[in-house]
C-alpha cells in the first residue's frame, strides 16, 4: 500500500495512507468525478449508492420492520394498550440513547392519545438495566404493559420476576445478546444471535432507532385496525431530532439507515419545535442550528450529565415536556450538572492516569479506584483509551468492594462480546455492551483475573488493531486551499462520526509562526505555508504529547506537513478555517 506522501513514520509515530481500499488517492483510475463522490467511495460507499448516501433519506434506507424478530407481536402490544387506554410505563437508561428512546415512546404514544409514563433507573442507587424489584413494583402501581428501552437483553432474572407479577413486559435493546433470551413478551433487538440477515446487517443502530422502527410498526398496525378513521395520524418524522441526538450521542456507526436518521433529524431539529430540545440548544450556547458534531459534543454531554451526578429522569422530561417554562429550567439544571461532572471527571481522569503506568502491555488496560464516581468512568476510559492505544475499562469501587465498571474499545475489538463472555465464564456479576463499549459489576477480588481474562481473550486482536494503526488522509492541500468554501464542499459528504469519518486533510508543507498551550492542555498554532498564506490550527488536549512538543520545539527553519480535520472557526466577525489536528510530519 502506498504511503501517503512518502510518510512511513509520522511524529506520532504512524504512517499515513490514503484513505480507500488501500488505492493511491493520485491514480486518475482511482479518483472520481467529484470530491463529494470521492468521499463517499473512499468510506466504503459502492458507486451504485452514491446518489443515495450523497442525500440519505429515510425512504431509500427504511426497512420493513416487520423483518426483525418479535416486532410485529411488540407493535400489536402496543396498540392494544393504545385502544384499551392501559397503564404504559417506558423503563429506559440512564444515558442519552435510553433517554432519547423513551422520550420518542412516550411522545409517539401521547400522539396516539395514551398517556405512558417514564422510569429511569437512578444509577448509583438501582444500577444499570431494570431490577426485578422495579418491574414488579410498576406492576403493583397498576402497569400492565412495561417497554424497556436501550436495557433489557441480559435482564434474566428481572424479567422472569416481572412475567410472575403478570406484567407483560417489551424489550427493545440494541446490545450484544446470549444465545439464551430472558422472558418476555416480545424483544426486538438487531443483535439477537438468532437474528436473520436481513435484520442482522442493522445491528449498528441505537436503541433510539430500534424504537423508532416500533414506532413505525406500531403506526402501521393501528392503521390496519382503522384507528386512524377519526383521528389522524402522529407525524413520526418530526421525532428524527430526538432519534439523531440519541444516535450521536451513543456513537452509533453513521452508515445505512443512521445516516438517514441524522441527516434528516438535524433538519428537523434546526426548526426548533421540541420545546426541550429548543431550550437545550440555548443552554448549551449555540447560536446557529446544530451540526452532527454538537450532538455528541455540546447536546448529549448535558442530557448524559442527569444519569451521571444528577436526577437520571431529567432528560426525559425535558425531551417530553411542552412548557417552555419547565424546559427552560431543567436545561439550565442539566448544564450545571455538566458542569460538575467535568470537574469530577478532571479528578479521576488524574488519578486513573497515574495508575495507568502499573499495567504493563495487558491488551486491554484495566484501572480501578476507590471512591470514584461510576457517572464519570465512561468517559475517563474513553480518555485513556485515546492515551494507551487500547481497549480501556475504569472500574469505581464502592465501600463493599463491588466495583463498577466502564469500558471503552479500540477499532476492530469487539470488547462487548469479550465482557459477555467473563459473565458467562463467572468473573462478573453482570456485564455486556456492544463493540465499542461494554459495562460490567465485578468483585473487587476478581478484577485481576478479569484482566487476566481479557488479555488472553483480546491481545490477538488488539496487537492486530494496533499494527494496522494508520492515519487515513482524504486530501493534500496548500493551506490557502484550507478556506470556508472547502470545509462547505466536504461537509456535502456528511454526515460524519463513528463509522463514518470525518475527512483528514493534510496541508502543508508549512513553518510554525507561533505555538503555545491554551486551556486544559491544548496546543493552539498559527502555521504559514510556502504559497505565503497562514492557517490556525489547534490540537485538543495534546499539548504533553510527542505531536505537542514537537510543534511547540519546531525551529523556524523546519517544515511540517500537518493532518487534521477542516472546520470553520465562527468566533471572529468573518467566518475563517482552521485544522484540528490529529498528527504531523517533518516536511525536510
Amino acid at each position: 500500500m502506498t504511503f501517503a506522501l512518502n510518510i512511513s513514520r509520522s511524529i506520532s509515530n504512524q504512517p499515513w495512507r490514503w484513505r480507500g481500499a488501500g488505492a493511491d488517492a493520485r491514480d486518475p483510475a482511482y479518483l472520481p468525478d467529484d470530491l463529494v463522490t470521492q468521499l463517499l467511495l473512499a468510506r466504503g460507499c459502492p458507486r451504485e449508492g452514491v446518489e443515495a448516501h450523497r442525500n440519505p433519506t429515510i425512504r431509500a434506507f427504511m426497512p420493513d420492520p416487520s423483518l426483525f424478530r418479535d416486532m410485529d407481536a411488540a407493535a400489536e402490544r402496543l396498540a392494544d394498550a393504545v385502544q384499551r387506554q392501559e397503564d404504559v410505563r417506558i423503563f429506559g437508561d440512564y444515558d442519552v440513547d435510553g433517554a432519547t428512546s423513551a422520550a420518542l415512546l412516550i411522545r409517539l404514544l401521547r400522539d396516539l392519545g395514551l398517556h405512558a409514563r417514564p422510569y429511569i433507573p437512578d444509577r448509583l442507587m438501582e444500577g444499570y438495566g431494570p431490577s426485578g424489584e422495579a418491574l414488579v413494583r410498576l406492576a403493583g402501581e397498576g402497569a400492565t404493559l412495561i417497554v424497556t428501552v436501550d436495557c433489557g437483553a441480559q435482564a434474566f432474572e428481572a424479567l422472569a420476576m416481572a412475567r410472575t407479577a403478570g406484567v407483560d413486559v417489551v424489550v427493545v435493546d440494541h446490545h450484544k445478546c446470549a444465545s439464551a433470551l430472558p422472558e418476555a413478551l416480545a424483544l426486538v433487538n438487531p443483535n439477537r444471535l438468532d437474528e436473520n440477515d436481513g435484520a442482522a446487517c442493522h445491528g449498528h443502530l441505537a436503541a433510539v432507532g430500534v424504537a423508532f422502527l416500533l414506532g413505525a410498526a406500531l403506526v402501521r398496525t393501528l392503521r390496519a385496525r382503522g384507528w386512524f378513521a377519526q383521528r389522524s395520524e402522529p407525524a413520526l418524522m418530526e421525532l428524527l431530532d430526538i432519534v439523531a441526538l440519541g444516535t450521536v450521542a451513543d456513537v452509533a456507526q453513521l452508515k445505512g439507515l443512521n445516516r438517514a436518521f441524522v441527516a434528516q433529524g438535524l433538519k428537523v431539529m434546526a426548526k426548533r419545535r421540541n420545546v426541550g430540545l429548543s431550550a437545550l440548544i440555548d443552554a448549551s450556547r449555540l447560536t446557529r442550528a446544530p451540526l452532527c458534531h454538537d450532538l455528541g459534543f455540546a447536546l448529549g454531554p448535558r442530557i448524559n450529565a442527569g444519569g451521571r451526578v444528577g436526577q437520571a429522569d431529567l432528560g426525559v422530561r425535558l425531551l417530553t415536556t411542552e412548557d417552555p417554562t419547565e424546559a427552560a429550567r431543567i436545561a439550565a439544571q442539566l448544564d450545571q450538572y455538566n458542569e460538575e461532572r467535568r470537574a469530577i471527571e478532571a479528578l479521576v481522569q488524574e488519578q486513573a492516569e497515574a495508575l495507568l503506568a502499573a499495567q504493563g502491555n495487558r491488551a486491554v488496560a484495566v484501572i480501578a479506584g476507590a471512591g470514584w464516581h461510576p457517572g464519570v468512568i465512561g468517559i475517563v476510559a474513553g480518555r485513556i483509551k485515546e492515551k494507551a492505544g487500547r481497549p480501556a475499562i475504569v472500574i469505581a469501587l464502592d465501600e463493599a468492594g463491588v466495583g463498577k465498571g466502564s469500558g471503552r474499545s479500540i477499532s476492530g475489538v469487539d470488547l462487548g462480546a469479550a465482557v459477555l463472555a467473563a459473565k458467562d465464564s463467572g468473573l462478573l456479576v453482570a456485564g455486556g455492551g456492544h463493540a465499542m463499549a461494554a459495562g460490567l459489576t465485578v468483585a473487587a477480588d476478581r478484577i485481576d483475573a478479569l484482566a487476566d481474562y481479557l488479555d488472553d481473550r483480546l491481545s490477538a486482536a488488539v496487537a492486530k488493531a494496533r499494527d494496522d494503526r494508520a492515519l487515513l488522509i482524504d486530501a493534500v492541500l496548500a493551506p490557502a486551499g484550507v478556506n470556508p468554501d472547502f470545509v462547505a464542499a466536504i461537509e456535502q459528504g456528511g454526515p460524519y462520526g463513528a463509522g463514518w469519518p470525518a475527512p483528514l486533510i493534510v496541508a502543508g508543507p508549512m513553518r510554525v509562526i507561533k505555538a503555545d498551550v491554551v486551556g486544559n492542555g491544548h496546543l493552539r498554532a498559527i502555521m504559514s505555508g510556502e504559497d505565503g498564506r497562514s492557517i490556525k490550527t489547534i490540537a485538543f488536549r495534546r499539548a504533553e504529547t510527542e505531536l505537542g512538543q514537537a510543534i511547540l520545539g519546531a525551529p523556524r527553519d523546519r517544515r511540517l506537513w500537518v493532518a487534521g480535520k477542516a472546520k470553520i472557526d465562527d468566533w471572529g466577525s468573518r467566518p475563517a478555517a482552521e485544522l484540528h489536528l490529529e498528527d504531523a510530519a517533518w516536511a525536510d
